[in-house]
């Protein structure tokens, strides 16, 4: 995941600001974010999606991301990460469906070489 351009920590303070999408068009608000476990560095993010009565989680990769004054710049559009795999508000990602998060978005996906995950929330 190279080309992030911040730090882990900074990312966390960024918590229930705007996710936009590199058009500036809003996505949702970054809920959480995920590090690779093989490199602990910040690899997804989770973004709040939906109506109020309906809302989801869904991924998307941070590579490329930017922060600006009161926002975070992905670089997928916002239709893709709309679309991508989605969990409940309270839910954890099962470990079964990392893959199909990374196949969303043209990622290779390799489980650790002993199958442990591949992100992790801190």
């Amino acid at each position: 995941m190279e080309g992030t351009v911040f730090e882990a920590d900074d990312i966390r303070k960024w918590r229930d600001h705007d996710v936009v999408d590199s058009s500036s068009r809003k996505i949702g608000t970054l809920e959480s974010i995920y590090v690779d476990t093989a490199t602990d560095e910040p690899a997804f993010a989770t973004i709040t999606v939906g109506m109020p009565t309906r809302r989801r989680l869904v991924f998307v990769p941070l590579d490329g991301a930017k922060v600006g004054p009161d926002y975070l710049k992905v670089t997928y559009p916002k239709n893709l990460v709309r679309d991508a795999p989605s969990i409940g508000t309270d839910d954890v990602l099962p470990a079964t469906e990392e893959e199909a998060v990374f196949k969303h978005y043209e990622l290779s996906y390799q489980p650790g070489a002993g199958g442990e995950r591949r992100l992790a929330r801190p």
